[in-house]
């Protein structure tokens, strides 16, 4: 069933290839399916899902038409890299038989820190999963600069993080995975640091995931920010829930709209619901809501 699942895939990507011409096709993963007219919405198990054991976050999932969830570290599905060869298999075939999609994984692998050892250990580390996300046919790994230590030059820092963005995309492409990476940390989730980072960034598939922070809104704007950074856009975006705070969703999803962007809208949960599930109803509700009115 997996390999006929996977041909299919295949035999997708070729034909959407031919019909658009090679050099417009953005980096697909061996295991991606073929990009869709319009954004997706799916679920980070950050919070909402980080106590689900895996049958029950895809049930779960299933029950509330959220088909797309990208797996969180240290959580109750224990997804990791301990798993032998056939414990990943089944993780696969559990994805492979339900209309979820396993988008990755969300891991807290960083590359700023000045010790080489430590980031050794994060590049060795972001490695091992990537060949998990492989093995488990997920589309990518997600990773985040987190923070530019005082004692250092940030123009060190930035080359460093691109160095090492460069390294674990390359690695990346052997095994047909996207490097996704967060807008995230003290500074680095400035959106004029993060270009700087990219702009010494080689490998395409090395993407920026947009975290929808409130640094995002700082000068020159939300609609600045944003296009100075699209051009590296992947397929995953994090967001949090629509109806709680003051981040302009009707906004940013007009920007996606205008750039036709065909990707994946993942919550990022924060609040602590009574009923999860009526919550990841609502959500999609609203989601569906600002892409209507996006257009």
């Amino acid at each position: 069933m997996i390999e006929i699942a996977l041909s299919r895939r295949s035999f997708l990507q070729k034909s959407l290839a031919a019909s658009v011409g090679l050099s417009t096709l953005p980096f697909l993963p061996s295991f991606s399916e073929p990009r869709r007219d319009g954004m997706r919405f799916g679920l980070v198990t950050y919070e909402w899902g980080k106590d689900w054991d895996l049958p029950t976050l895809i049930a779960n999932c299933e029950k509330t038409g959220v088909l797309g969830v990208e797996l969180r570290t240290q959580h109750a599905h224990g997804v990791e890299t301990n798993l032998n060869a056939a414990q990943r298999e089944e993780v696969k075939k559990r994805f492979a038989d339900s209309p979820v999609n396993c988008l990755g994984y969300g891991s807290n692998y960083e590359y700023h820190s000045p010790d080489p050892a430590k980031l050794k250990e994060n590049i060795e580390g972001t490695k091992a999963y990537i060949k998990l996300c492989h093995d488990i046919g997920a589309t990518g790994l997600k990773v985040k600069p987190n923070a530019m230590p005082k004692d250092v030059s940030p123009e060190k820092t930035i080359a460093q993080i691109g160095a090492s963005f460069n390294e674990v995309g390359k690695y990346a492409q052997d095994y047909g995975q996207l490097i996704r990476v967060e807008v995230h940390g003290t500074t680095t989730q400035e959106l004029p640091v993060m270009k700087q980072i990219f702009d010494q960034v080689t490998e395409s598939n090395v993407k920026i995931c947009w975290n929808c922070n409130a640094e995002d809104l700082l000068p020159p704007g939300l609609e600045a920010n944003f296009h100075s950074v699209k051009k590296w856009f992947g397929d995953t975006v994090h967001v949090r829930e629509f109806n709680v705070g003051d981040y302009p969703y009707p906004q940013l999803f007009k920007l996606f709209k205008e750039m036709n962007y065909s990707g994946w809208i993942l919550l990022e949960a924060r609040t602590q619901p009574a009923d999860r599930i009526a919550a990841l109803k609502e959500q999609l509700e609203l989601f569906e809501g600002l892409v209507v009115g996006s257009k």
